[in-house]
């Protein structure tokens, strides 16, 4: 039921609308520093979608999480949840773009208003905005789910938004988010992208424990069709959903049925994949990638392999270590440890020379410190001199190289030297430190394939005397050794935006070192680290955060916190061939929610080539 508010109320509230701060006019998007939007008010559509794309027909994926999911909601902490239900069930208040830095454009929230001194954000709802049973979304809900996403959500959300002073109802359709201050920049654009709950469903229900297996009311493009608890789940299409004919949304959503299909282990869900059991997956091994699909359905083009998105920014991956552990604790003992894996070895055995070294924590992007600090920079860097590395100020930095021979007698004997200085000693066939203790360590892994570029590095450690276990796990015991921090080393990754925000506390911020909820898994403690992180979230233009982000890798990259992995040239994905592909594709994602069904059935390049003529769209990226 939609409430009547009389002329005097209505008159109170332009009153309050016109003296809560000054404001902007209401606008169709939002951008980090003002800038203007790529696609103007009034656009048609994104330009990574095609608006003849059929609907109808299947896709199945494979999940990005490896294991069950023993809920549905992906918003908490606990366990493993649904990603996809964020987009797919709940439509946010603006959709991000995925062809430029950090953009939003209004889907729940017809229009944005942003104050001109930053200090609030006002929203109004599409008044065709609706949850899957009919009922109007409205302001009440925005702020339900804000209240419980900051009460029963996943950290993140509490981190992510603690700048928020308040929030205000001012009408049925129209709320009002006031900040502390004016300092962080993004902050607004992480609002606008919040999913909205249905307060009428949701307050009856277990939000904090995730909703079991209990199919969730939506707003979205999709509804939850079928739910195999844990294995699998099932989406379809909501063909009258009220905002198919968006801006936003024209050319998205385009499979009557899209489902997602979990595994425990990567090795068979790269095995069912090839047996034909779904059709599409995001491939995050780099040696499976590149020989792991070799076969007459590769060759003849019923199964496609490409790297997508190029320009995209690629997740910093490497091997880190926990800085909690005693015999980290040393930065030499680091820097050796890194010197010791030859990337280029196991690049050229392994992977066939496909990747690119890591030599930043935001790799692909201009966020990377690849130059020597400029005065600006330097001006950044000088307080806290003493603090961070020397090297910070006089080099850039470069990851350890070698000729990819395998024979890296010159790195090894590098290594000792600095092993030396921080006090381990040969003894017999050992290196111990002063306590007669031994430099020893476990990697801890999940996942099949690791040990392939783990074994070269255990033998070229044992030959100066280190012992290196590699210990694999199952995938919840290894979840719930991670939130304990009760690790030496692992892998892991960090995603990387253009437009990065308060999310880097959550990864290296002395805050969240050791909670469980947070992704600090070097449980990273470092006031010089904070202090930038800081800088970067309160800059006020563009080229203030890009000085700070130089100055944050700089000083994380001279830390050696992690042995830089690589990444691959793009996305890499594999997929049967029955899909059709825009011609121009998403530059930062790659926006599977824009293909369509071409067959049923894979087909061959030349049936593909054929299929596309008779359908007069004879280009496409395959």
């Amino acid at each position: 039921m939609r409430l009547a508010f009389p002329p005097l109320i209505i008159t109170a509230l332009t009153l309050l609308l016109s003296t809560t701060g000054v404001n902007a006019a209401p606008q169709h998007a939002l951008t980090v520093y003002g800038e203007p939007a790529k696609y103007p008010a009034g656009f048609s559509h994104f330009a990574y979608t095609n608006l003849q794309a059929p609907k109808g027909g299947s896709m199945r994926r494979s999940a990005i999480e490896i294991g069950r999911f023993d809920h549905v909601l992906p918003y908490i902490d606990k366990g493993i949840g649904v990603t996809q239900l964020d987009g797919m069930i709940y439509s946010p208040l603006a959709q991000r773009s995925l062809d430029e830095p950090y953009t939003v454009y209004g889907l729940v929230a017809e229009k944005m208003e942003r104050a001109d001194d930053g200090l609030s954000l006002r929203f109004y709802l599409n008044p065709k905005a609706i949850f899957a049973d009919g009922t109007p979304i409205t302001a009440e809900d925005v702020r339900y789910t804000f209240d419980l996403l900051m009460t029963q959500g996943s950290l993140r959300y509490r981190t992510q938004f603690a700048d928020i002073k308040g929030v205000e109802v001012e009408s049925p359709r129209t709320i009002r988010f006031d900040f502390k201050n004016n300092e962080n920049r993004t902050l607004a654009l992480d609002i606008a992208t919040l999913p909205v709950f249905p307060e009428h469903w949701w307050k009856t229900r277990d939000f904090a424990n995730g909703g079991g297996y209990e199919a969730p009311l939506g707003s979205g493009p999709y509804r939850v069709g079928k739910i195999d608890s844990g294995r699998s789940i099932t989406f379809e299409r909501n063909a009258d959903w009220w905002g198919k004919d968006l801006p936003v949304s024209r050319g998205l959503y385009n499979f009557d049925h899209f489902s997602i299909e979990y595994f425990g282990d990567t090795d068979v869900a790269r095995q069912v994949l090839r047996g034909g059991a779904y059709d599409y997956n995001r491939e995050f091994s780099a040696t499976a990638y590149s020989i792991g699909y070799d076969g007459p359905a590769l060759n003849d083009g019923r199964l496609q392999k490409a790297h997508l998105a190029k320009e995209a920014p690629q997740p910093a991956q490497g091997f880190v270590f926990n800085l909690q552990k005693p015999m980290f604790q040393d930065r030499r003992v680091r820097q050796a440890l890194v010197m010791l894996w030859d990337f280029e070895w196991s690049n050229r055995q392994m992977m066939r020379n496909l990747y690119i070294r890591q030599q930043s924590f935001f790799s692909n992007t201009t966020l990377a410190a690849r130059q020597l600090p400029d005065a600006g920079e330097r001006a950044i860097l000088e307080p806290l001199r003493g603090q961070i590395p020397d090297e910070v100020f006089t080099q850039v930095f470069e990851a350890p190289k070698t000729d990819g021979s395998g024979l890296i007698r010159d790195k090894q004997l590098q290594a000792l030297a600095l092993l030396e200085q921080a006090g381990w000693k040969p003894d017999g066939d050992r290196l111990v430190n002063a306590e007669g203790e031994p430099l020893a360590f476990t990697f801890l892994i999940s996942q099949n394939g690791m040990d392939r570029l783990l074994l070269p590095y255990k033998r070229t450690l044992a030959q100066i005397g280190i012992n290196l276990d590699i210990r694999r796990i199952d995938s919840s015991q290894y979840v719930n050794r991670l939130m304990s921090r009760d690790y030496d080393m692992i892998v892991t990754g960090y995603p990387v935006t253009t437009s990065p925000g308060t999310e880097l506390y959550n990864y290296f911020g002395s805050a969240a070192a050791t909670d469980p909820g947070a992704n600090n898994y070097m449980a990273l403690k470092n006031p010089a680290v904070d202090t930038l992180i800081t800088g970067l979230v309160k800059a006020t233009t563009q080229a203030d955060m890009l000085r700070y982000a130089h100055a944050l890798d700089r000083v994380l990259q001279w830390n050696y916190y992690w042995i830089p992995n690589y990444y691959p040239p793009g996305s890499s994905t594999v997929w049967w061939n029955r899909f059709g592909i825009p011609t121009v594709q998403a530059s930062n994602d790659e926006a599977i929610e824009s293909w369509w069904e071409m067959s049923t059935t894979p087909l061959t390049n030349e049936q593909m080539a054929a299929e596309r003529i008779s359908r007069g769209r004879p280009g496409g990226p395959h």
